[in-house]
């Protein structure tokens, strides 16, 4: 209604950083449609599992997983999904990523670094709290005290940009959460 904010998209939970609230109806309606019509930017910081050497396109529809209702999956005849990652930084078992949405889908980024391979770290729902055993053995402790900083997956949204139904175009920029600064500051501390 009139008097009720809408929400225009929406972050995983334990996923940090910023949204789009429109504050009536109109908003709504126009901020939905540059979502819908992919112009909206949406920017992610994700540390993932192991080392991305260049910039990845993943192109996988996804659904609910057939086995688990609660998990998103890649499946077949699923909803279109595209992920763009692009490597900012490689450390002994693991890669920053720059993520851009292409789609907006349940869960897409953490289903996709998954089916690539990469799991988002800490994410409990698609395998990455579960990877220390198949590291290097003398990676292992680095490992287990960065998942002791952060108790969700290591995903966050830093930047957000859109027309706003005023005409100008804004763009915004959240600061990193605390843990993941510290999971970053301390892999970066122990990477020559």
């Amino acid at each position: 209604g009139v008097l009720r904010p809408g929400i225009v998209h929406r972050l995983d939970r334990d996923t940090t950083g910023l949204l789009v609230v429109a504050k009536n109806d109109e908003a709504h309606r126009l901020l939905a449609a540059q979502l819908e019509q992919r112009r909206m930017d949406r920017r992610y910081v994700a540390f993932c599992w192991g080392v991305i050497d260049e910039p990845v396109r993943i192109e996988a529809p996804l659904g609910r997983n057939p086995r688990d209702r609660m998990r998103m999956a890649v499946v077949e005849g699923g909803r279109h999904a595209v992920t763009h990652a692009k490597p900012v930084r490689a450390y002994r078992f693991a890669t920053q990523v720059d993520v851009r949405l292409e789609t907006g889908r349940t869960h897409q980024i953490r289903v996709h670094m998954q089916h690539v391979g990469h799991p988002v770290f800490g994410d409990p729902t698609y395998g990455g709290r579960n990877r220390v055993e198949g590291i290097e053995p003398a990676r292992r402790p680095l490992a287990r005290r960065l998942l002791a900083c952060i108790d969700r997956q290591a995903l966050h949204a830093r930047l957000l940009g859109f027309d706003h139904p005023d005409g100008r175009h804004l763009e915004f920029v959240s600061p990193l959460p605390p843990d993941l600064a510290q999971v970053l500051r301390i892999a970066g501390e122990q990477t020559p």
